[in-house]
């Protein structure tokens, strides 16, 4: 798959092709079916499948502040559209110019001057162009006086459950983690540098990996869960991630901690990622070092019997 940041930096001789539009935070089940049909239309067409996507947040950048909680870093999205087969991932820089850009010029510009689309697949709720004013209908009149098909997709659901960036989300803010793994097809996962903590697990004979996630990262709820974590290798191992600020030292800052089962190995400097399986229980405050101790233990016996399982 080729990656490019921006629309000037077109391959040379760059034809028609199938085009998928979105923010895709997350590829949750729900892009997964939206990018599978676009690519399995490039395939009929015999024609390359492009993925384009924005950055920063369009939300960051029309209403500052309000950057929504990251599910996917940039680097991890572009991982997963590979797997579905994706050819091109273009990367549009979002400014405010970009979002006053009125929908018919997007589709003119963006579209049909620079990336030739044959057909465009977006979801039935996608709007787009100043003020989000652009919708499917308007993409399907446009695309009929611009040469190219559009495909309005259907949102995926279950059990009664509209699978969305903002549910998953909403799934992680309260830990339910084994929800949002449901609707994203996997385990949620946060990346970051492995620092240097306060050396208290150490002491007390759990040594941890202290993660420095990225600004927005979607944090699960306080709490200890069961976790894979991946090394800078690749190697994947079994961890019991502690998310919160450990109230039975009086700790204040918000950390993501994790003991990694059966390693003896120092992580510090290394990127790492760690997957979230289930929530073993929430973040409490231990009348005592023994009590904590004990509790510690009995969260790595579960943990290693939940991996086990899973």
């Amino acid at each position: 798959m080729q990656r490019w940041r921006g629309l000037d930096h077109l391959p040379g001789g760059w034809g028609r092709c199938v085009v998928t539009i979105g923010v895709f935070d997350g590829v949750h089940k729900g892009h997964q079916a939206l990018i599978g049909r676009a690519v399995d239309l490039a395939e009929q067409r015999g024609l390359p499948s492009v993925l384009m996507t924005f950055d920063p947040h369009p939300s960051e950048v029309v209403r500052p502040g309000s950057h929504p909680a990251q599910l996917t870093t940039l680097r991890r999205r572009a991982e997963l559209v590979e797997e579905l087969g994706v050819d091109h991932f273009v990367v549009v820089p979002f400014s405010l110019e970009t979002s006053r850009m009125p929908a018919d010029e997007f589709v003119h510009e963006v579209l049909v001057e620079k990336l030739h689309a044959a057909a465009v697949v977006v979801g039935e709720n996608f709007t787009f162009g100043h003020k989000a004013l652009g919708n499917v209908a308007l993409l399907r009149q446009l695309g009929q006086r611009f040469g190219f098909v559009t495909e309005g997709a259907d949102l995926v659901s279950a059990d009664e459950v509209t699978y969305s960036s903002t549910y998953i989300r909403a799934c992680i803010d309260a830990g339910d983690v084994k929800a949002a793994a449901e609707a994203l097809g996997r385990p949620h996962r946060l990346e970051g540098i492995v620092v240097k903590g306060d050396g208290r697990g150490k002491d007390l004979g759990f040594p941890t990996a202290n993660l420095s996630t990225p600004k927005f990262a979607a944090v699960p709820a306080d709490g200890i869960y069961a976790c894979w974590f991946t090394d800078s290798k690749g190697k994947k191992l079994k961890a019991a991630v502690s998310v919160g600020t450990n109230p039975t030292f009086s700790g204040r800052e918000r950390r993501v901690e994790a003991f990694v089962l059966d390693v003896d190995e120092d992580y510090y400097g290394q990127r790492v990622a760690v997957d979230f399986v289930d929530r073993l229980r929430e973040m409490v405050k231990f009348d005592s070092v023994e009590a904590l101790l004990e509790q510690m233990h009995r969260d790595v016996d579960r943990t290693r019997e939940l991996l086990t399982e899973s």
